[in-house]
């Protein structure tokens, strides 16, 4: 019969934790509330958020048949933790009906590997230990 490696248990080092999951918040609002949105998300410690400005495609008739404006949009790029999502989409709840005109959208894209402990501590908004 052939040797067969005995398989050593895996020891882990006391306090050690996985790493929390980190996700890719979109945030779609009108471009004067950008700023205002940013704002709300800086309370959660997101520590990257990058701000593009665009243009919707729908003809003018279709935004008039919907009650839209045709101003311009902001798009909100933030890093999240997965574990403050839940109360991110609650925030933005309460604010969308307490704010004047605040419609948006938000969804998220979930980060499947960040290479560096160091550039997830960052992205996770930790402290370099």
């Amino acid at each position: 019969m052939p040797k067969t490696k005995e398989k050593k248990p895996v020891k882990f080092e006391e306090g050690l934790t996985a790493p929390k999951k980190l996700k890719i918040l979109v945030t779609i609002v009108e471009r004067s509330k950008a700023s205002f949105y940013q704002d709300v998300l800086e309370g959660f410690d997101v520590n990257l958020q990058t701000i593009v400005y665009g243009k919707g495609t729908a003809t003018s008739d279709m935004l008039h048949y919907l009650g839209l404006t045709d101003e311009g949009k902001a798009v909100l790029f933030s890093i999240v933790s997965e574990d403050r999502i839940k109360e991110i989409q609650a925030a933005y709840e309460d604010k969308y009906f307490k704010t004047k005109h605040g419609k948006g959208v938000a969804f998220t894209i979930p980060i499947s590997s960040v290479i560096g402990v160091m550039v997830y501590q960052f992205l996770a908004n930790k402290g370099v230990e």
